[in-house]
């Protein structure tokens, strides 16, 4: 197969697979998407889901949030770890919104990644799922599949979401990366991965990967 056929293929069978998808982490509006993104740098979306709700209930937009201390939302987020930086980054980004954007959530790449503590990857998945402009945010699933598949090298994200941006039509991308996540969580895991269980990969993955991942 040609990766344009591949790709192809997978967009077919994640339609089928998640024709509704829902966006792994609870939110309410653009801020609250935001740092909850933000908080699952290095944690499980079902982690920063039990966290945000106590966060949330205390300050769920900008004014409140700087009224609270960098100590307090530290205390509230440490299960998420990396709570020192995260803290800094939510207490910091919630002063600029203020001041710079009247409370409200740029619609921008260059202004959300000009945010303390938010990389690209976060402003991708804000503008995505909150304002729906085509990105596609690469997480470690999306790396990981890319790479079985044929689809990217996996040498570091940034190529990946090159490749996929390459690949994928454009019009597909804010929900492919949501399928292809969920796909990833369900069906080709980073452990554990059973073939009967991996169609996409099963069908496309050259003989190479497939050795490689029986391996595992």
């Amino acid at each position: 197969m040609t990766k344009k056929e591949k790709a192809a293929f997978v967009a077919e069978k994640l339609e089928e697979l998640y024709s509704e998808i829902p966006i792994p982490l609870d939110h309410k509006d653009a801020y609250t998407l935001l740092i909850a993104v933000l908080l699952s740098a290095q944690c499980t979306d079902v982690r920063v889901n039990q966290i945000t709700p106590l966060l949330f209930a205390k300050a769920d937009n900008p004014w409140d949030m700087v009224k609270m201390s960098v100590e307090e939302i530290q205390e509230i987020i440490r299960p998420c770890g990396l709570s020192p930086m995260k803290s800094k980054g939510i207490f910091g980004l919630s002063e600029i919104l203020i001041e710079k954007y009247n409370g409200e959530v740029p619609q921008s790449f260059e202004a959300l990644e000009s945010l303390p503590a938010v990389g690209h990857k976060t402003a991708s998945v804000v503008m995505s799922q909150a304002f729906g402009v085509p990105a596609f945010p690469v997480d470690t699933h999306i790396h990981r599949l890319m790479y079985r598949w044929g689809l990217s090298s996996g040498k570091n994200v940034v190529e990946t979401e090159r490749d996929a941006k390459k690949i994928f039509p454009k019009n597909l991308w804010n929900k492919l990366h949501l399928q292809m996540i969920w796909y990833g969580r369900e069906y080709s895991p980073a452990r554990g991965w059973r073939l009967e269980k991996d169609v996409i990969t099963a069908t496309i993955a050259n003989k190479k990967m497939l050795k490689e991942l029986r391996g595992i």
